[in-house]
């Protein structure tokens, strides 16, 4: 079952969130993911989340995030992996489940092959077989990455052929064809291409963070390549959005970019910064990493109009939210 889903089921698939039945967020502790539960308690659901902690970055972050989610009687939470964890209690009475877990970052795969593949691919897998045998479980969104593409001709579509440049790419496309392959009668699966998501609470080893927090200090930032290259940047409430509509929405068996709407360019974005703190900044360029793309930019005709996803948060309020956020010193939580 590919596309659009029968018409009938468009009411189901709008109240599902609303029911007092429960929702599973696999990586509840990230950025995203956080951001994700919050947002799904706050607007009444019962959440079960669960993430191993995995120390891709400082753990002190995800278990601030952590604490803060326990403190709602709606929410339980679970610290496993999901290749070792026993899923089928987690997945009873579940109606959607939302897999944002996995192993993050381009440049660490190369070293790291084999702990990117079980992690993005073999946790994948389980979950997915999972529920399938859940019989509660309607619908699966997976969390991909616009890394499946590579240095791919703009604006990027969903309907190109994919060539990531590094393992992370490719194990979140192989990611997607697991999710997406398991559409069935019963489990009904989107995956969601995110493009470089920031804002408050962005892991501290993305760029957007570490030139921000560099500039508050009044230190150099390191740059790798000339900052030319450029992104489609992603406000995380905007992403948190779409994640929500891709439950709901009639579609089914699809990949879907979820992006910012506009490409920015490094050189943009250190000249807002200077102006977000009120200084010229020192940059020390170095060559461009291995596996990162030089342009993203996303065709997000689907997202409009299969998702009814706008981005609503431009890239200049949204970095200035994230470096406000940053100058408060509150780093653990957002």
């Amino acid at each position: 079952m590919v596309g659009l889903v029968d018409g009938s089921m468009i009411k189901t698939m709008e109240s599902r969130l609303a029911r007092n039945r429960a929702v599973l967020v696999t990586g509840a502790a990230g950025f995203i993911g956080a951001r994700l539960t919050q947002r799904l308690l706050d607007e009444g659901n019962a959440v079960i989340g669960i993430d191993a902690y995995t120390p891709t970055y400082e753990v002190g972050e995800k278990l601030a995030r952590s604490a803060l989610l326990r403190q709602h009687p709606r929410y339980r939470h679970v610290t496993g992996d999901l290749v070792e964890q026993t899923l089928a209690p987690l997945l009873e009475g579940v109606d959607v489940v939302f897999h944002l877990a996995g192993r993050p970052g381009v440049r660490p795969s190369f070293e790291l092959r084999d702990l990117y593949w079980r992690d993005n691919v073999l946790a994948t897998a389980r979950l997915v077989e999972a529920c399938a045998a859940a019989p509660s479980v309607r619908r699966l969104v997976y969390a991909s990455s616009s890394s499946v593409y590579g240095d791919a001709a703009l604006p990027l579509r969903e309907d190109g052929t994919p060539a990531p440049v590094s393992p992370y790419g490719e194990t979140k496309l192989e990611g997607e064809r697991i999710c997406l392959a398991a559409n069935g009668r019963q489990l009904e699966a989107t995956a969601l291409r995110y493009f470089t998501v920031y804002g408050p609470g962005q892991r501290p080893d993305l760029g957007l963070r570490r030139f921000a927090e560099a500039a508050l200090t009044g230190g150099p930032i390191e740059l790798l390549g000339d900052g030319t290259q450029s992104r489609d940047f992603t406000y995380v409430d905007d992403v948190v959005e779409a994640t929500q509509l891709a439950a709901r929405a009639p579609v089914v068996g699809l990949a879907v970019n979820v992006a910012g709407g506009s490409r920015i360019s490094l050189l943009e974005v250190f000249s807002l910064l200077e102006k977000l703190v009120r200084h010229d900044l020192e940059i020390r360029p170095s060559p461009f990493a291995r596996g990162d793309v030089r342009h993203t930019e996303a065709d997000t005709a689907r997202a409009r109009l299969l998702l009814g996803f706008e981005p609503k948060v431009s890239f200049a309020d949204g970095y200035r939210r994230e470096v406000d956020w940053l100058r408060r010193g509150a780093r653990s939580a957002a």
